[in-house]
C-alpha cells in the first residue's frame, strides 16, 4: 500500500516540479534575451514615428523605359 501511494505521490509532484525546474533554468534566461533584443532594436523610436529609409531623387524620368505600350483586343 504504500509504495501505490508513494508512485502516486511522485506523479502527482513530478510534473509541476519539472516544470518549475524548467522556469528555473531556461525561462529566466529566454526572459533576459528577449529583453535584451527588445532593447537593442531601436530605443530611440518613440511611438508614433515614422521612419523612411530611401527618398527617390525628384530629377530622375517618371517614364517607364521597359517597352512600349501594345493595345490588344479581348478574345472570348
Amino acid at each position: 500500500m504504500k509504495f501505490v501511494f508513494l508512485i502516486l505521490l511522485l506523479l502527482v509532484f513530478v510534473a509541476p516540479l519539472r516544470r518549475f525546474l524548467f522556469w528555473l533554468v531556461v525561462g529566466r534566461q529566454i526572459v533576459k534575451e528577449q529583453k535584451k533584443y527588445q532593447t537593442s532594436q531601436e530605443p530611440s523610436k518613440r511611438e508614433g514615428e515614422i521612419k523612411v529609409d530611401y527618398v527617390p531623387n525628384k530629377d530622375s524620368n517618371t517614364k517607364a523605359s521597359g517597352g512600349q505600350y501594345i493595345d490588344y483586343e479581348e478574345v472570348k
